[in-house]
């Protein structure tokens, strides 16, 4: 199998994953629910995690860090819990569904919603953004990248104008925690969604937020925390607030594991390979006549994605065909980017997605190309 489909999840993780999980099933008690040695095991693990998560992400404090199943749940948390009817939000046409919903189910509520446009290569323009603001904006709410095209979004340049605008920043780092760095202070980044089992190379069912101190998000879930039983409210202490029944235990000891590794390995260098790797098979590709390539290649500061079409073949028969001929997973249609695919005009067609990891080879990479090109040939 050459497995080219890491903007989904990770499937090759770090052996001291894995370990880390094991070891967690095999000693871990319910975190926060007594004193025991298992219920303190748990409890030590998930609190280091936390703390080698805040310092990642460069945050303040340990306890601003919230876990959750994955970037949809922190997502619907912040959107949620920050928004009222009345309130003004503007995002972007690069969002996946995990923004778009929860943000089309708060205009239900009646708060209002500008979704900025992008040009042919899909890049946005900072200038409507800043013109897009008014009196009862409350935040941008943008992805760090798009999961199709690979396009960043600058969230420093972002993060400067809803400081100076005096509104908030949520950013989606689904792409882009694990592979670029992201630093919420430098950034002005009020809360962080991401996502463990992608480029954070953690296991599937983790994720979380960071949550700026001062603050405060309605939670989404109520019920057992182990603290404060007899208050018939949810606590309101960070991060318990935004956390209700039993975390993911395994799943925090394997995150924090891949945090570790990451550090030891250097961002730095492992996504020196993947853009190496995204970059010989956007030149291989690209020279194809009946192959169109979307996004902005112009620049390596971007995510190791490539989507392509085959003249007007359904994306799905294309990625079906690269599976049972070359052994090659790549992920075909809609991508959960229902406003990109507009845009780039690929609605109806859909688009096959070529996602690279560090793990992948020059040869693995060769081989795609020369699959793409003999599918183009039988057209």
């Amino acid at each position: 199998m050459i497995y080219m489909d890491n903007a989904a999840t990770t499937i090759r993780k770090p052996e001291p994953v894995k370990e880390a999980v094991l070891e967690a099933m095999e000693s871990f008690g319910n975190a926060g629910r007594g004193v025991s040695e298992p219920a303190l095991n748990a409890a030590r693990v998930i609190y280091e995690t936390r703390e080698k998560l805040a310092r990642f992400f460069h945050g303040e404090d340990a306890s601003r860090i919230v876990f959750t199943a994955n970037s949809t749940e922190s997502l619907n948390i912040a959107i949620k819990g920050l928004f009222s009817p009345g309130d003004h939000v503007i995002t972007t046409v690069l969002e996946h569904n995990s923004v778009l919903r929860p943000l089309y189910e708060c205009m239900e509520r009646g708060v209002k919603l500008t979704i900025l446009d992008c040009d042919e290569k899909g890049n946005i323009s900072y200038e409507e953004m800043e013109d897009a603001i008014k009196e009862n904006t409350r935040a941008v709410v943008c992805t760090h990248a798009s999961n199709l095209t690979g396009n960043m979004i600058d969230l420093e340049r972002v993060g400067e104008i809803t400081r100076r605008k005096g509104i908030l920043l949520v950013a989606d780092a689904s792409q882009t925690a694990g592979i670029y760095p992201v630093d919420v202070q430098k950034m002005g980044i009020d809360v962080l969604c991401f996502t463990g089992h992608k480029g954070m190379m953690g296991p599937q069912g983790t994720g979380g937020m960071y949550v700026r101190p001062g603050l405060v998000i309605r939670p989404l879930l109520s019920g057992g925390s182990g603290v404060d039983t007899y208050n018939p409210r949810h606590p309101e202490l960070m991060p318990t607030a935004l956390e209700a029944g039993t975390l993911n235990g395994h799943g925090i000891a394997g995150l924090g594991a891949a945090v570790s590794w990451l550090e030891k390995k250097s961002l730095s260098a492992l996504r020196e390979i993947e853009i190496a790797r995204m970059r010989q098979f956007y030149e291989g590709v690209s020279r194809i006549p009946e192959v169109t390539v979307y996004g902005d290649f112009s620049t390596d500061r971007r995510c190791p994605v490539v989507s392509l079409n085959i003249g007007d073949c359904d994306s799905s028969e294309v990625s079906d065909r690269l599976s049972a001929a070359y052994g090659i997973v790549t992920r075909p249609g809609a991508h959960c980017a229902p406003l990109m695919h507009r845009a780039l005009g690929t609605a109806g067609q859909g688009a096959v997605r070529f996602s690279f990891s560090h793990y992948n080879t020059e040869e693995e990479v060769e081989t795609a190309v020369q699959a793409i090109n003999e599918f183009a040939n039988e057209q």
